[in-house]
């Protein structure tokens, strides 16, 4: 059994949680390979590391000194090594950051270096190899994963060891300059090592127990999943659901590696199982609801528009020309909408009506504004009936006005426009009617 596990920034903030990681990774022999990120926020009004080595780059840009942030990063550390009681020290790590910084080096640079120094502190406590994750995690010249030349690096390097502490979140290119991935790359750090390595599981602990149905900044305790599918994930994150990064799902999907996503504080709980197909029966007809807000809608009328060849193409041709992504396209016999991000429309909004225009001569074109999409899911839907009818109803009994309904094919989710300002209830509306009522 081989297990990759995967400690976010809250699992690293403090001695007290390095504790807690020692112990998690001494109770499996399994959990041999360990990737971390850079120390998160100890508490609400704290900052995150990455987010002070941000300051620290634009400061040596704007050649102001760094010496103020360099020392509060540096006590960050010097508080986790002091609260171990461990002989280290990272000091002269320090002095080649200032040294790097001073030479010009790049904004990837500096954010990396706190995933970097994270992962040199834990190996040592561990007692583990430590391998830069510079000689694996491999970039084009374009900043896209190598995924192939990943994989064989990450190979060659660590079959040779029986254990290693890996920093997450960059990785270099050709020419050795670093790269990063995305905010929350640590998360596709270990999806790649666990793909390369063809482990059994790859853990991500965080500070939550598992996937939750809903935003809990919306649903008061909402339940945990206990299994996803990676498919049911994809839907979920896109429509921003959080917990993992939404790229971390391809290397060990193509796999066949599942992932669970497990507590650091309750290390007891079983969190969700993410996994490509599953016999095991959702608890509730719905997986999760997820959804974003400030989107807009383009309203396209025209009579006999069903009988225009190439009216949808042309349409959206004129959206591609100004460089603008379209969410759903819900229509009609006769009408056409464009659900589209607000600020996107907002750069190119007289434009893009000019070219609507003068393309395919609409009777009309409406714009709305403010208006939010929510994603309900599930593969508990595809076997139920009325799922559709029960959204409707739990919204209705809200006096929330739906705005836009589109059903995918696979019978997988159910999506529904709404005002801005009935965001939250109408995700409190649908979570109480198919979790509350079912339990």
């Amino acid at each position: 059994m081989l297990k990759i596990a995967k400690f976010g920034g809250s699992s690293c903030a403090s001695a007290e949680q390095f504790r807690k990681v020692r112990e998690i990774v001494a109770a499996e022999e399994s959990r041999r390979f360990i990737v971390v990120s850079a120390p998160g926020k100890r508490d609400a009004k704290d900052t995150k590391v990455t987010d002070l080595l941000y300051q620290l780059y634009e400061a040596a840009e704007q050649r102001d000194s760094v010496d103020r942030l360099l020392t509060r990063i540096e006590e960050r550390y010097q508080d986790i090594i002091g609260g171990l009681g461990i002989d280290f020290s990272l000091h002269e790590d320090f002095a080649e950051i200032r040294r790097q910084l001073e030479d010009g080096a790049s904004r990837d640079y500096a954010a990396s270096r706190g995933e970097y120094l994270n992962a040199k502190l834990m190996a040592a406590y561990l007692g583990f190899p430590f391998v830069d994750a510079a000689e694996l995690i491999t970039f084009h010249s374009d900043g896209s994963c190598d995924f192939e030349r990943t994989a064989e690096r990450t190979e060659a390097v660590l079959r040779e060891l029986d254990c290693a502490v890996v920093p997450g979140f960059y990785g270099a290119d050709s020419a050795g300059n670093t790269v990063t991935f995305s905010r929350g790359g640590s998360d596709v750090t270990g999806s790649l090592l666990a793909a390369a390595l063809h482990a059994d599981l790859y853990e991500n602990w965080t500070d939550v127990s598992g996937f939750l149905v809903a935003d809990p900044r919306i649903v008061k305790q909402p339940e945990v999943i206990d299994y996803i599918t990676y498919r049911e994930l994809r839907e979920l994150s896109y429509m921003g659901a959080g917990v993992l990064h939404e790229d971390a799902i391809f290397p060990v999907r193509r796999e066949g590696i599942p992932i669970q996503i497990r507590n650091t504080n309750r290390p007891e709980d079983h969190g969700t199982m993410i996994v490509a197909n599953t016999l095991k029966k959702p608890r509730f007809v719905i997986t999760g609801i997820a959804g974003k807000k400030n989107f807009c809608s383009i309203n396209i009328e025209k009579a006999m528009m069903n009988s225009e060849i190439g009216f949808i193409r042309k349409v959206l041709s004129v959206i591609e020309e100004n460089g603008i992504s379209v969410e759903h396209t819900p229509s009609g016999i006769d009408t056409l909408t464009l659900f589209i991000h607000q600020e996107e429309l907002e750069h190119h909004e007289q434009k893009v009506l000019q070219g609507i225009q003068r393309t395919v001569n609409p009777d009309l074109i409406e714009l709305e504004a403010d208006l939010a999409l929510i994603a309900v899911v599930g593969r508990g839907m595809k076997s139920a009936r009325g799922v559709a009818g029960r959204v409707f109803s739990a919204l209705a009994h809200e006096y929330i006005n739906i705005k836009m309904i589109d059903q995918g094919s696979s019978e997988y989710n159910i999506i529904v426009g709404v005002r801005n300002e009935d965001f939250d209830a109408a995700i409190k509306a649908i979570y109480n009617m198919f979790v509350l009522s079912a339990k």
